[in-house]
């Protein structure tokens, strides 16, 4: 196993350039399966969640020719589509939640599929609930294997439907649109998410040749088309990245300017850490933080004290509460997070009070932070990260600290965060990749 040794309280200073996206990754690489003709797409994070993904379209059999370190050509014409009656697949699709999303438009070419038991982060209940009833309405048959965990699915035939999500899940529409694309007649999908990830989704879909509108709103429209073509796709600037690097920044004090961020695509995210008092300035695609020893809370218009909340787009999306909480730590004044969909997504704030952080967690969804005002900074321990958005949080703590810290289980954090190590240390940082 490997771990990061981390030397804490190095300025940073210097330019760094996010990745591209991984969600968006997750579901654009799966739209390959829809057509028999090649898709190029750019901008691809080499992170072990995508390497993944790639490993088992590879299983499925589309071959996959890689043109440079971040661009891929697939072709998706030969599909080994009894694959998913093979149990060894199974286990390897089981490692990723992100194999969830074959389901759609394998079930749009071949009318069969399967859902696998959902692999990633242990941050609480991650149901399918949302994908098998929106396939079920496009006229699929779903069986649960209760002894392996994973649905079989069928249909004699995909059919449009008016579809009301019980929930926005953005995995759940970009996994209903991937099938309602192919399907006879007309489909309108209403509660859908509209993340810029999934607007991504339905942008490159209609450069293939799908009939889609209401993009970016939460009312998608879709008429079904008998076959797609192939397309060429450059995918976004990783926003849970751009905001990592700028609590990052905050949390060490460091000047660091991050480029190219997709400025038009960041929605609130910039405004919730302006909210904790953090200075930045913009300069055409780029945002630059600027040097703080103090940034002070936001309270509330009515004086009560602030609270972070995640929501569905446009709203604040929980991948960056575990980020803002640690960047609160060293802020003046105190702040509410309320982490609501995932209720194990805040436990990982036992290893921030161990570090010398004044928090309470109040109960599995919300914790209250007293910030220390800089006055004394969090003291390296050794720890280990539960999931990739905690260990980036842990990661900053880490770098803030006084002393040298040990995280195991970076696994987690490789999955969904490219070189980061090497990336971070050119800006001087000290991190040390070590055997735990």
């Amino acid at each position: 196993m490997k771990a990061f040794e981390v030397i804490g309280g190095k300025k940073l200073i210097g330019e760094i350039t996010p990745q591209g996206a991984k969600n968006e990754a997750l579901q654009v690489i799966c739209a390959v399966l829809l057509t028999e003709e090649p898709v190029r797409i750019s901008n691809i994070p080499s992170i072990l969640d995508v390497k993944l993904l790639i490993e088992i379209l590879k299983e499925l059999g589309v071959t996959v020719q890689k043109e440079s370190e971040d661009t891929f050509l697939f072709n998706a014409k030969n599909i080994l589509i009894d694959k998913i009656e093979d149990p060894e697949f199974h286990k390897i699709a089981n490692k990723l939640r992100g194999s969830v999303m074959i389901a759609g438009p394998l079930l749009a070419r071949f009318n069969r599929s399967f859902i696998p038991k959902p692999g990633g982060d242990k941050i609480g209940r991650r149901r399918m609930d949302t994908h098998i009833i929106g396939f079920e309405h496009l006229n699929v048959h779903s069986e649960h294997d209760k002894l392996h965990g994973y649905f079989k699915l069928t249909s004699n035939g995909l059919k449009g439907a008016d579809i009301l999500l019980d929930e926005p899940s953005v995995t759940g529409t970009a996994n209903i649109v991937l099938a309602a694309v192919m399907a006879k007649g007309h489909t309108t999908i209403y509660n859908a998410a509209c993340e810029p990830y999934l607007q991504q989704l339905c942008t490159m879909l209609n450069k293939m040749g799908a009939k889609i509108s209401g993009i970016k709103s939460n009312l998608l429209h879709i008429e079904g088309v008998s076959q797609l073509g192939g397309t060429e796709h450059r995918i976004l600037p990783d926003m849970i990245e751009v905001g990592s690097f700028i609590g990052l920044a905050a949390m060490t004090n460091s000047p660091l300017t991050i480029k190219n961020v997709g400025l038009q695509h960041l929605g609130i995210i910039p405004d919730k850490f302006k909210q904790l008092g953090i200075a930045m300035s913009f300069k055409g695609d780029d945002i630059q933080i600027h040097e703080q020893d103090q940034y002070v809370v936001q309270d509330a218009l009515d004086g009560s004290m602030l609270t972070l909340y995640d929501h569905p787009w446009p709203g604040l999306t929980p991948d960056l509460l575990s980020v803002l909480l640690v960047v609160a730590t060293q802020a003046k004044g105190s702040l509410l997070i309320h982490q609501k969909m995932f209720e194990s997504r805040l436990f990982f704030v036992d290893k921030l009070i161990d570090m010398g952080a004044r928090i309470i967690l109040c109960d599995p969804h919300r914790a209250t932070v007293i910030g220390l005002e800089r006055e004394q900074a969090l003291r390296g321990i050794t720890m280990s990260s539960p999931d990739i958005r905690a260990g980036m949080a842990l990661l900053i703590a880490a770098l803030s600290a006084e002393g040298t810290s040990i995280i195991n289980n970076i696994e987690q954090i490789d999955r969904g965060y490219q070189f980061l190590d090497v990336r971070l240390n050119a800006l001087g940082a000290g991190i040390r990749r070590i055997e735990s």
